[in-house]
């Protein structure tokens, strides 16, 4: 079996590998999905004894649903969720836990299960309609969950159910209002996928309220669908209305307090937690160059200011901030920005948590400590990029600045903590797939057993820091190549804010080692405006994203080569998807001189065609700078006139019909402006294909990218 159907079949070999991994409060369990083997693709809810290492299947879909059930089945909110969370998954696709890890809850076809996860049983609870998000309440008596649409349900209807059964409903509105739920923006663009907290007695929810009534409707049709009726979706387009969220504290005995803040000032709800002490809440402007950081009175709605977060480019929160330490103080990621600091920090009520040479990334929990207050385990990058690590912080009061490096192998480590248990995932370029180690008191118990399929191919890339400006970059060269061979260049990359590529993990290179070993040197960039180096590395981008980012790409190509005479810089080619695609079309219509060809999968054409908070976030308010717009645009490049051959390199472009984040429509303005100016092109649409092109749709492409390449460039 080649290596593009073996991804395929194994969802790139993830199919049977643990994920979704948490430990119970007390560390007796660590709870995790899995499906059943490497190309069986529903996940399944397991769990792993801590005190005899056993690993016990708790709930299988397929025996949920019964022979007439499907475990592929989702509900129209169901999918969308999904969507936005890059999920792939079948079955089971997430999960939530009481606050003792005693119960789970999880959807699935639209039903309600709840598990028992100390005697093993799992029964379905009846509710009123499809079910989205469910969540016991964190003394595991409650559930809470959403309505999705369905015959004789409204869509966002917040539900309780009490331990006897009983369903109340606790909130919903008709005419585009939901309860409960994150809006498409929260979502895609800050990282907050839900939309109710539960209060720690579970007496209480604090809930969300979205009101989308002012949002253009974009209506989405795959005409490979004639019969079927086209969906319209609520769109915040850049420069238009976003839709308005507002937060409420509702009383399990009807009782309903409003959140006040100045929603007016600070639109954007980016960040909700409530644990110990009040609710805290992160709130930005729209620019996102201002926010504050409050704290919820749950008696009476009023908010108190606990921090200020500013930038004059924008604020990037640190996910897993802001939360309550045990001794009251208020836990805030930011930035150190003076005194030559120029680094991503926690803070403690102002005071500095951790040292400013690490670039903290999350938090993840915390760590029981020998003496004092709990340590904080904390995700962070400590000088090189393209690993990351887990550090115990003090949060000591007057205990200094106090960070110290827990894993030690190289490689890109994650974690979940629950009292003295501590689970770690560890990627790396010595291994496949990621290891997941369940240590207790400091010593291994366990690890989580992998069904995995072994991929093909163990590539050795070529990690590298290249230019005045130190971009991470990496070379990977043909399995047989011999020195001396010189190989067309495939520059592959993504480039966007948000996201590295250049990571020391070897399911990143995998498809890429298929692609050099097709005949070409493939190199990988992450130019200024990715996360991992620093603020300013990350900010540089603003207002200027194409110049900075696509000058990086071209020098760090150039000084690469310098280094690598195997790189033939006369045959380049390069292929991106998403921001990735949008990067690839620029990089063919601005440079023909140095790229011969391009494939652009599902870009961003228009930059005012994109969505409202990650678009002027980087370029601002389109009516603050069209000129802005326009010089990021690729219709506006394409339909500049062709005066030779040269100018005009050819462009695959493929987008899914189905996409409801980058709509097909910005490909189809840029194909008509490319023949409007007689620019050499090809237009692949993918029916039925959302942004993620799932389902093996994006592995199935490569022997037709291939093609194009080698067509183009052998």
């Amino acid at each position: 079996m080649d290596f593009p159907e073996l991804a395929a079949r194994t969802r790139r070999f993830s199919h049977g590998a643990p994920r979704a991994v948490s430990v119970a409060e007390d560390g007796s369990r660590v709870i995790f999905l899995r499906s059943a083997g490497p190309e069986d693709p529903a996940d399944a809810l397991w769990l792993l004894d801590v005190a005899t290492g056993e690993e016990r299947l708790v709930a299988d879909p397929a025996t949920l649903l019964g022979a007439d059930g499907d475990v592929r089945a989702l509900s129209a909110g169901e999918r969308a969720l999904r969507e936005r969370l890059r999920l792939t998954a079948e079955g089971i696709g997430s999960y939530a836990l009481d606050a003792a890890g005693r119960v789970a809850v999880f959807a699935l076809a639209g039903r309600l299960f709840r598990a028992d996860l100390v005697h093993g049983d799992v029964v379905e609870v009846e509710a009123v309609g499809p079910v989205l998000d469910p969540r016991p309440d964190p003394t595991g008596q409650r559930l809470a969950y959403v309505t999705d649409a369905a015959e004789g349900v409204r869509r966002g209807e917040l539900r309780v159910i009490e331990a006897d059964g009983t369903d109340t409903l606790l909130a919903g509105e008709d005419a585009g209002v939901s309860w409960g739920l994150a809006e498409h923006i929260a979502a895609e663009e800050f990282g907050r996928y839900r939309g109710y907290w539960w209060a720690p007695d579970g007496r209480m929810v604090l809930a969300a309220r979205v009101d989308e009534s002012r949002l253009e409707r974009w209506h989405l049709h795959d005409p490979a669908e004639p019969g079927s009726a086209p969906t319209a979706v609520a769109y915040p387009r850049a420069g238009g209305p976003n839709a308005e969220v507002s937060l409420h504290l509702l009383d399990l005995d009807d009782g309903w307090v409003d959140v006040h803040w100045d929603r007016e000032t600070y639109p954007y709800l980016t960040g909700v937690s409530w644990g110990e002490g009040s609710p805290l809440i992160t709130v930005l402007r729209r620019s996102q160059q201002h926010g504050l950081v409050l704290a919820v009175d749950p008696r009476t709605g009023e908010t108190q200011v606990h921090a200020e977060l500013a930038d004059p480019r924008w604020v990037e929160p640190i996910a897993g901030t802001p939360a309550h330490l045990p001794d009251g103080r208020v836990l805030v990621g930011g930035e150190l920005a003076h005194d030559g600091y120029d680094a991503r920090c926690l803070f403690a009520d102002g005071t500095l948590l951790t040292p400013p040479s690490l670039y903290v990334r999350r938090v993840v929990g915390r760590l029981p400590a020998k003496s004092g207050p709990a340590d904080l385990l904390v995700e962070a990058s400590d000088g090189e990029p393209s690993e990351r690590h887990l550090f115990r912080v003090r949060t000591t009061i007057g205990g200094g600045v106090d960070a110290r490096r827990i894993t030690t192998d190289s490689g890109w480590h994650t974690a979940a903590v629950g009292g003295d248990v501590l689970v770690i995932g560890t990627a790396s370029l010595d291994h496949a797939g990621v290891r997941w180690t369940v240590s207790r008191a400091g010593q291994q118990v366990a690890e989580l057993l992998s069904l995995a399929a072994t991929p093909p191919y163990s590539p050795l890339p070529l990690l590298e820091r290249v230019t005045d400006r130190r971009l991470p970059a990496a070379v990977l060269y043909p399995d047989n190549h011999v020195t001396g061979r010189r190989l067309p260049v495939l520059l592959d990359v993504y480039g966007g804010p948000g996201h590295q590529e250049v990571v020391a993990a070897r399911a990143a290179w995998l498809e890429r080692q298929w692609w050099a070993d097709a005949g070409f040197a493939v190199v990988t960039i992450d130019n200024r405006g990715t996360p991992g180096v620093a603020p300013s590395f990350e900010k540089a981008i603003h207002r200027r994203v194409a110049d900075v980012i696509l000058t990086d790409q071209v020098d760090a190509l150039t000084a690469l080569a310098g280094k690598h005479p195997d790189l033939d810089l006369s045959r380049v080619g390069v292929r991106g998807w998403s921001f990735g695609g949008w990067l690839a079309g620029l990089a063919v219509l601005r440079h023909p001189e140095l790229f011969k060809c391009g494939i652009a999968g599902a870009p961003v054409t228009d930059w005012a065609l994109y969505d409202t908070a990650y678009t002027e976030r980087y370029l601002g308010m389109p009516e603050d700078g069209m000129d802005v717009y326009a010089h990021h645009s690729l219709i506006e490049l394409a339909a500049e006139p062709v005066t030779s051959r040269d100018q005009a390199r050819p462009l695959l472009l493929v987008h899914g019909l189905a996409d409801d984040n980058v709509v097909a429509a910005h490909t189809l303005r840029l194909s008509a402006a490319l023949l409007s100016t007689g620019r050499p092109h090809a237009v692949l649409p993918l029916t039925g294909a959302t942004h993620m092109a799932a389902n093996g749709t994006a592995e199935r492409l490569l022997p037709l990218e291939l093609d194009f390449l080698r067509t183009h460039l052998l």
